[in-house]
């Protein structure tokens, strides 16, 4: 007797393998999320490559290579992420009011994103605005398209929040991040900080860009003149599961 497993793919893993959800017929009902990704190695080994850096998600969660995953689960294999889609979400601004980590795949109003951190103690609110350059490396992008694993993406938004309120007692934190085309010039994420003193605010404001960068599941694709290419982990070999320390760089 065989069981199917379902694995949903994102960004260029899903191109490389032509196919948006894998549909597996294993007898196994579980196996460690290593052994999957080994599997996956053995069925498409001109793709092994890729396969090796990539993280397993079950519902929605990071899972070590040594984690038993069953076949029952939410399972996803997440590329690298980009540092910065689903089907898009039918929100409303009346939805999105007060929420204050979301993905979206509207134009990004930070003075929106800057209210929902307004706090009557506190002294210091500022944002960070992400926008996309046209030219990076001698190379002309023409415009950027997300993608996001949009319900375990804005979970993990909310954990940087989390991460943040115990570094920085106090401290508030929104995060909004488009998917879609974004083209040149517009905003393509708002990370708003408010605090009591404006030096927590810019730590704050700093650790949160470097951990989204780390763990967040979205992913870019730069449409240049002359190509297409999707952007991985800036920031060195791709660990979502590691911690930052407060100055922004990893722990080991």
């Amino acid at each position: 007797m065989t069981n199917t497993w379902t694995i949903s793919l994102f960004a260029g893993l899903a191109e490389r393998l032509n196919t948006r959800t894998l549909f597996l017929e294993w007898e196994q009902t579980e196996l460690k999320a290593g052994q999957v990704k080994q599997r996956l190695a053995n069925l498409f080994p001109e793709h092994a490559d890729l396969l090796s850096v990539c993280f397993m998600a079950q519902n929605q969660v990071y899972a070590h290579d040594e984690a038993i995953v069953k076949f029952s689960d939410e399972l996803a294999l997440l590329p690298p992420v980009s540092g910065g889609t689903d089907e898009a979400q039918d929100d409303t601004k009346e939805l999105h009011e007060g929420k204050r980590y979301m993905i979206s795949d509207d134009p990004i109003d930070v003075n929106s994103v800057l209210s929902r951190v307004y706090h009557p103690d506190h002294g210091a609110a500022i944002a960070f605005v992400g926008t996309t350059r046209e030219w990076t490396a001698g190379k002309r992008t023409v415009t950027l398209e997300y993608e996001a694993y949009v319900p375990m993406a804005e979970s993990a938004l909310a954990q940087i929040g989390e991460e943040i309120s115990a570094r920085w007692p106090g401290t508030l934190c929104a995060i909004t991040h488009r998917i879609g085309t974004v083209g040149i010039g517009e905003i393509s994420v708002v990370i708003a900080i408010s605090s009591s003193h404006r030096s927590e605010a810019y730590e704050a404001s700093r650790y949160a860009i470097e951990r989204l960068k780390q763990t967040v599941p979205i992913w870019k694709k730069e449409i240049y003149e002359d190509g297409t290419e999707w952007k991985g982990h800036q920031l060195g070999p791709w660990d979502p599961i590691a911690s930052l320390d407060g100055s922004g760089g990893e722990k080991r």
